[in-house]
Order: C-alpha cells, then structure tokens, then sequence
C-alpha cells in the first residue's frame, strides 16, 4: 500500500493530508487564529467545584472555562506520583475555588464546550510517551505481534534502569516503536526526562495562569505520529517546515531522511491529488458510491447517523446480492468519510436491511478492517434488531465540518427554511394582532420578494378578505435585505 504525507504551510494556516494510495484519507488543519490545545499543559485556577457533578471548571485562559471531572484527577503524593484511590474521592477534597493547578488539555474545546483537562500530565516522543507522575510501563494496544510487545517491554525496562529512572514515571510505548533498538528508546527516555525538567522549572516558577508546554507544530506533530514504514514521501511545500521537518527526522527517524522532499512544482501541492476538491465534497451531505448507491451523513449535537441507499444501482443478480454489494461498498466508504471528516463520538450506521446472518457478518468484517487503519481509537457493535450499528470513535478535536464551517445565518444551523406560503399566514396573522391594538388607516408590510410576489398573487384573495376584515388599507414593500423568514407589519 503506497502512503504519502503532503503538507500545505502558509503563514495563516498549516494543512496536512494523508494520501493512501492515491486517495485522500486523513486531513489536519491548524490555523493560527485558533490552533488545538490538546497535549497542551497550563498552570490554570479552580474558579468553580461542582459537587453534584463531581467536577469543577477551570480558567486556563482559553475564551471559555476549562472542564475538569473527579475521574480526571489524582493527588500527587510527597514522591511527586499520583496516589491512586481505592474508592472514588470527594471533588470537594480534592480541590476549592481559587486553587492554582497543572492540568493538561485532554479534548479541544469543540461547539459550545470548554476544554476537557486532566491532571493525569503526558509527554510524547517517537517511540514513547512519559508519564511523570506514574510509575506505570504500559504499551499500546494496537501493537498485536505477541513477541514484540514482549521485547520492547523488557527492552524499556532495561533502559529505565540503565537511565535509573526507577520511580520517576513510567512510559507508556507507541505502536510507532515496533522494530525500535535500544539506542532510540534511550534517546527517548532522555529527551523526555530533559523535556519535563524545564516543564517542572516553570511549575515551580509560576504564581499566575499560563501555558507551561505546548506541543509541537501540526507540521511535526505528524511527522512524529503519523509516519511507519508504509509512508513513502513526505512532500513539503515551504522551505523553513522542510528545514525543521528533516532536522526532526534526521534526530529521532534518520531511516525517514530520504523520504522528505521539498515541493517546488508550479501547481498547488494539494491539487495534486484533488485535496480540495475531496474537501470540499466532505462537507456535503451525500457521498455518492460508485455502485450508484449513496450515504446520507447527518451530524448533531448527541451523534453522527449515516444512511446507506441502493439509489440507482439495481444489480445483475437477485435483490440480496445488490444489498450485500452496496453495503460492503458503504462499509469501506464509512471508514474513509470518519477519517476525512473527523467524525467522533457516538455513530449510527443504517445500513441496507439483510436476512441473511452471513451476509451481515461480512459486513461487518469489511467495516472493522477497513476501521483498522484509523489513528483514532473505535468501538464497534453487532448489528441490532432494528439493523443498526452502533459505534464509537474518539473525538479529541473539532470535525472537519466545525471548523471549516459556521452555522447558516439564515436557517442559524437548521438546514431548512420556511415556505414562503408559511410566512405569508404569519403575516396575516402578525396584521390582525396589529389591527386590533392601533388605530391607523393603514399598515406596511415589510417583506422579501418572494414573500411580497405570494402575498400579491397566490394569496390575494386571501389579503382582500383580510381588509375587509380588519378595515385597513395594505401596503407592501420588498426589502432586498431581508431573508425569506424575514418580515416586518409597521404603522404607514
């Protein structure tokens, strides 16, 4: 499978694109007027406890208060490690209002919430990440091979005692360590333990709220997470990130040195896969599938659903095979529409209804492959009595769609408008209010001009009647202004 990374850097904004053969599967964006915080640590203040919902908000100076729950907070010992209870602790013991605390952002703020903290602190390098206040050694679950988890975990304890950093943290291993030797672990190990040695001077340091850590540039950021051996190019297109891009590969992943290039060509580097045009598809409702079915994606507040339709594909064989064909075409489409979009939470897939059991597991085992590929953690069920799938998907920061895009000023977010029928009855509804409390003559109405050309049309017997009724004389007026749910009856 043939993997590349292209990279897009402009003062304003950073884009990243992650191409698996030939076609878009990840996207990242980081502007500077509002660049993630996750991984970020903050000297922040407690400004309120809630007991009932065993947490408390807290300033870290982002626009909104931070959020902060008792499962996400562990007292620091006189070691300097976390004191893990046996029984869950009363928030109200743990902190006050006014108290100064290390907390690390754990979720982006995403729509009206504040960020997600913990105090639970980790630093990330290539191969691992340090836990400071934990003497724990744990290793990531998607590294399946039996007998490399074992070699890197005895691996790593010999170093940790090598560097004697026995009860000074514990280290957790990345999938991105499988094949690691000694001497990159150590280089890990001493890079962290020196990365949080100035972390701990502006602890001790600081009085007031401020940023202690801030994690590296999204440019970096996925050199460090996203490459394994399966990435064959990393294309840049700005001189300086190539720079600091090959300087950190030639540091912590010298084998990768020869796979970063310096873009220079006449087009746009993301024209060169239709990045943009890929982008500007997954912000639309509808995916088309190219068996001529399609998936409806709606996103809400509480959860994502997906609808899969046949559409216009018809089959060559019986009924069954066209839905087991559209579906297992759908189940690779969703996987990609979640990565591209960055669609987290709880999601809903409707597929296409099957009787037969076979076919329903072979859907699902085209869904869980194709899921395998994700960076994010998933979790996914069987299929329900109502032929529903249900799952999971970690979200950590904004979706494509939140950031890129605003609530419609007109519909403010609802995806509809009313008729222009239904205003018109709102209006003769509003006249007769009006009629009955002044004494004028005559009102104006103040509408858009699909509204005025009903009102004068479609509903003009229904606005003689209306004169009659009430005794007054009715004016209109187009305001080129104004949406079509807009409309004003004023005193003329």
């Amino acid at each position: 499978m043939s993997e590349e990374i292209l990279i897009n850097v402009t003062p304003r904004e950073t884009r990243l694109a992650l191409i698996e053969n030939g076609l878009l599967q990840e996207i990242y964006l980081e502007r500077r007027s509002r660049s993630g915080y996750v991984g970020d640590i903050y000297l922040g203040k407690v400004v309120r406890v809630m007991p009932g919902m065993e947490a408390a908000f807290v300033d870290i100076g982002l626009e909104r208060a931070a959020f902060l729950h008792s499962a996400d907070i562990a007292p620091i010992g006189a070691d300097g490690l976390e004191v893990r209870e046996g029984e869950p602790v009363d928030i109200t013991t743990l902190l006050h209002e006014g108290q100064m605390i290390v907390v690390q952002v754990a979720k982006d703020p995403i729509g009206s919430k504040g960020a997600r903290l913990t105090t639970h602190l980790t630093l990330p390098s290539r191969h691992l990440v340090y836990v400071p206040r934990n003497p724990h050694i744990g290793i990531s679950q998607r590294l399946e091979n039996e007998e490399e988890r074992s070699r890197l975990q005895a691996l790593l304890q010999a170093c940790v005692e090598k560097e004697d950093m026995q009860d000074k943290g514990g280290f957790i291993i990345r999938t991105a360590a499988e094949g690691a030797s000694e001497a990159e672990l150590l280089e890990d190990i001493r890079f962290l333990r020196k990365l949080w040695a100035a972390v701990e001077r502006r602890i001790n340091k600081s009085r007031e709220i401020r940023v202690l850590y801030r994690d590296l540039p999204l440019y970096l950021r996925a050199v460090r997470d996203l490459i394994t051996p399966g990435i064959e190019k990393i294309r840049v297109d700005t001189a300086e990130a190539f720079e600091e891009i090959s300087s950190f590969v030639h540091d912590f992943i010298p084998d990768f040195k020869d796979r970063v290039e310096l873009y220079a060509g006449e087009r746009p580097i993301f024209d060169l896969y239709g990045i943009d045009d890929e982008i500007d598809k997954a912000l639309g409702r509808q995916v088309k599938l190219k068996s001529g079915g399609d998936l409806i994606i709606d996103q809400t507040e509480a959860m994502t659903t997906i609808d899969v339709n046949t559409g216009a594909y018809l089959g060559s064989k019986n009924h069954a095979e066209t839905v087991l064909k559209t579906n297992l075409e759908a189940a690779t489409a969703i996987a990609r529409q979640l990565r591209i979009r960055n669609l987290g939470g709880i999601i809903i897939l409707d597929f296409i209804d099957m009787d037969d059991p076979e076919h329903q597991r072979q859907v699902l085992r085209t869904l869980t492959k194709a899921l395998e590929k994700d960076h994010a953690r998933t979790s996914v069920t069987g299929i329900s009595e109502l032929g529903l799938v249900e799952m999971t998907r970690k979200r950590t920061r904004e979706s494509l769609g939140q950031i890129l895009c605003c609530p419609c000023p007109v519909c403010h977010g609802r995806g509809r408008l009313k008729t222009a029928e239904t205003i018109c009855y709102e209006i003769f509804r509003e006249i007769v209010r009006v009629a009955r409390v002044y004494e004028n003559d005559e009102l104006l109405v103040l509408a858009s001009q699909v509204v005025v050309d009903r009102l004068l049309d479609e509903e003009s017997s229904t606005l003689a009647d209306l004169q009659v009724l009430t005794g007054k004389t009715i004016r209109f007026q187009v305001e080129p202004m104004y949406t079509q749910e807009q409309y004003d009856v004023v005193l003329f």
